[in-house]
């Protein structure tokens, strides 16, 4: 950095930060800032929520005393300033890097990161849990979910909330608004009451009355009663009741996220509850970066960019964004498509057909299962449904695509994006079930195209040949290189190769352009190979099955996890129609994995052509 650090290589530790004078902490939240946006432009990352956490993270840790009281972030591609606070400053720019720290929350890299946490509105669910074990051992320790308005969209957050409300707990969730207002209040009035209510002094006041008027005998307690209904009356008038104080909680603020002094003040007061407190926080997305807070949602998570100018380093066309212009012919063309998005308008290349077909659009927010379900009613309404949505997230859909797609016969169409290795967001951004689950639900049909005009027919194939459930899967990025001599028959399979080859390489989607790479290289070596090129994988071709029966040796490479997938499925179809021949499956065996770039990832994993080359003359010489 061009910039001199004054605090973070002094911060080892939350304890170390509070060495600091209180007139140090807006010269800290600068240099953070600067350090943020210095590392995100050169490794990509979520940069706009981390930038509106940063006041907000540095209170939190000035009131509590990590890891002994545990903060658990949603999701956690809001905690970057979390981890600066907690002793990995010297290891931050290796940020989503190979053999670097995680973009999010990780507990095998601090002992300051309680969960790993990578999906949406499991906060307050999990720090719950937290406050309940403490109470039982006893253990006065607090317990904070940090989770942002987004995350609110998502049922499992009311579920938490209405389960931990009364439970007289030390459990303090700090709701970090930045572009909703959950709480309409309104004037000088309601702005004066809720700095009152935040104060220490104020609670404990209030709390002396109350213990006072009980103590007089006979009409003590009426009174107190008489009078909390009055207040709460007065308050409604100025300020409505929120639903998380029906819930039990005792709700404080707005407050403004950006007042280290005022989140201390308002953070102590919760302290000294001793019951389920959220207290509502207001900040800006991309604070400090003027890019940032102009689009936060483009910064939301972006690539490496120019800090300058704010433009990405890479451009070009992608499979997200040759869907998104799809999508925009076919609905021309048929009225009846709709889509919806799960809060990832732009994230699965939607912008333009929200802007154009707003009426056929839908943006749920962060409600995956149901997106699903709700797809499910505008099939029985007539509609042709698609749910675009990331791999890793239609994980938490399985039990509506079963229930509300396939058993219902609805014809719903699910994009899925990121399918496959996604690359530096790590273990739970990874593309690597979907087959495997879909796979073992009837009634459900699965393309995974090699080319952007192969996807282009199996979006056609799932609206007007195909019945139930269907979905189309592509990669991140772009088409990989398709050699020249290749001619798509946009058919259930292709053979590329020698169709007299004994040796057969299988596979699906991204990985065909490195086993095609690998059959030319076999064949200068005397080699004779083909590969199966499944464009539909479930249900595999019986005649793709039958034409590989004769083979000596089959190699199956498979871009997601070897238990359930395509590979161990065609396996068993083979030997049970008396299959001979050796056979071998490289694909992710029993493993979560890292962050990683996706080039990395894919020679790491044995996909790249020169692994599997290495492999076939190995396996064919000893046999």
């Amino acid at each position: 950095m061009d910039k001199k650090i004054k605090y973070l290589d002094k911060i080892h530790s939350p304890q170390d930060l509070k060495k600091l004078d209180s007139s140090e902490y807006g010269g800290l939240a600068q240099e953070i800032r600067d350090v943020l946006i210095e590392t995100v432009s050169k490794n990509g990352g979520h940069l706009a929520s981390n930038l509106g956490a940063v006041e907000l993270t540095i209170a939190i840790h000035l009131m509590f005393n990590s890891p002994s009281d545990r903060i658990v972030w949603d999701v956690g591609h809001q905690a970057y300033t979390h981890k600066l606070l907690t002793g990995r400053y010297d290891v931050f720019d290796t940020i989503r890097q190979k053999d670097g720290i995680s973009g999010f929350c990780h507990p095998n890299e601090s002992e300051h990161d309680t969960f790993y946490s990578g999906h949406s509105g499991t906060s307050v669910s999990s720090a719950y849990g937290i406050a309940q074990a403490n109470k039982i051992k006893r253990n006065n320790n607090y317990t904070v979910a940090v989770i942002g308005d987004g995350s609110f969209t998502g049922g499992l957050v009311y579920e938490a909330l209405n389960n931990a409300g009364r439970s007289k707990t030390n459990f303090i969730v700090i709701l970090n608004d930045n572009e909703m207002s959950i709480s309409k209040n309104v004037g000088s009035v309601a702005k004066y009451l809720t700095k009152i209510r935040s104060k220490k002094k104020y609670v404990r006041m209030k709390a002396r009355l109350e213990r006072f008027l009980d103590r007089i005998p006979l009409v003590g307690h009426a009174m107190a009663q008489g009078l909390f209904k009055f207040k709460t009356a007065v308050k409604n008038l100025i300020y409505e009741s929120t639903i998380f104080e029906k819930m039990g909680f005792r709700y404080m603020g707005p407050i403004d996220g950006h007042d280290i002094g005022s989140m201390c003040e308002a953070l102590e007061t919760a302290k000294s509850l001793h019951s389920p407190v959220l207290l509502h926080v207001n900040t800006v997305k991309g604070k400090g970066y003027d890019y940032a807070e102009k689009d936060p949602s483009y910064f939301h998570g972006i690539s490496d960019f120019d800090i300058n100018t704010g433009e990405p380093h890479s451009t070009g066309d992608t499979f997200c964004n040759e869907f998104g212009k799809l999508m925009c012919k076919m609905a021309e063309k048929d009225r009846r498509i709709s889509l919806i998005t799960a809060a990832m308008s732009l994230g699965t290349g939607l912008t333009e057909f929200s802007n154009k077909y707003s009426e056929r659009f839908f943006d749920v927010g962060i409600a995956e299962e149901h997106a699903v379900t709700f797809a499910s009613g505008l099939a029985k309404g007539g509609m042709l449904p698609v749910f675009a949505v990331y791999s890793t997230f239609l994980q938490r859909c399985y039990d509506e695509i079963i229930h509300d797609g396939a058993l219902q016969d609805q014809k719903l169409v699910l994009a899925i994006d990121r399918a496959g290795f996604v690359g530096d967001d790590g273990e739970t951004h990874n593309g690597l079930y979907d087959v495997a689950f879909l796979q073992s639900i009837p009634k459900v049909t699965v393309y995974s195209p090699a080319t952007y005009d192969e996807m282009k027919v199996d979006f056609g194939n799932a609206f007007y040949r195909d019945s139930d459930v269907v979905a189309v899967r592509y990669p991140r990025g772009g088409e990989a290189n398709i050699p020249e001599d290749y001619t798509p028959s946009f058919g259930t399979y292709d053979i590329y190769g020698d169709e007299a080859a004994e040796i057969v390489l299988v596979t699906y989607g991204r990985l065909f352009s490195e086993t095609a790479k690998a059959v030319r290289e076999l064949e200068k070596r005397n080699i004779k190979a083909k590969v199966l090129k499944l464009n539909r994988i479930k249900p595999i071709d019986t005649e793709a099955i039958d034409r590989t029966l004769n083979s000596k040796y089959i190699f199956f490479f498979e871009e997601g996890v070897r238990s359930g997938g395509i590979a161990e499925k065609l396996a068993a179809e083979l030997l049970q129609r008396g299959y001979k021949g050796g056979y071998d499956i490289t694909a992710v065996e029993d493993c979560f994995v890292k962050q990683a770039k996706v080039p990395e990832l894919i020679k790491d994993y044995g996909f790249d052509s020169e692994s599997m080359v290495d492999k076939i003359v190995k396996k064919t010489t000893e046999v």
